[in-house]
């Protein structure tokens, strides 16, 4: 079961998404706080492949009122954690041209904090502006149909 705390929700928007893993995250405390009270932002973030590991770099994590706000620190990099199979396969696609590791969302599951990473690639302005008429299209078209019922 999934409880998800945070969307990425431009991400969908702004990349077509091939793949989905889900990859565990190295927290500290304050930060696992910080999370459970929902003081966290995927919004900017992306993730990078370093010496055969992965890092979540711009996961913006508020300090909780009552921790030690001189030593935290609220977008560091934070190590993910995957099967090493799993990361010889984002090394090689990562390094086609376009491809991109992005959170999509952030959830516990069993009380561990989980990310669920998208491979994909950026969509060009005309993609995106193509789906958006796609979808007003069919908005219309349900409202149409609603009408006649």
């Amino acid at each position: 079961m999934k409880r998800i705390i945070a969307q990425n929700k431009k991400a969908r928007h702004d990349y077509n998404i091939d793949e989905t893993y889900e990859a565990g995250i190295a927290l500290t405390g304050s930060e696992i706080k910080s999370i459970r009270n929902r003081r966290v932002q995927l919004k900017e973030s992306f993730a990078l492949i370093r010496n055969g590991e992965v890092f979540l770099h711009n996961m913006h994590i508020s300090p909780i009122e009552t921790g030690d706000k001189r030593t935290f620190e609220a977008t560091r990099k934070r190590k993910l954690l995957l099967h090493k199979k799993e990361i010889r396969h984002l090394i090689g696609k990562t390094q086609e041209k376009g491809y991109t590791l992005i959170p999509l969302s952030l959830y516990f599951k069993k009380n561990l904090v989980k990310v669920e990473l998208g491979l994909g690639k950026g969509k060009k302005i005309y993609d995106k502006r193509r789906k958006i008429a796609e979808r007003t299209a069919q908005r219309e078209i349900e409202r149409e149909l609603k009408k006649r019922r």
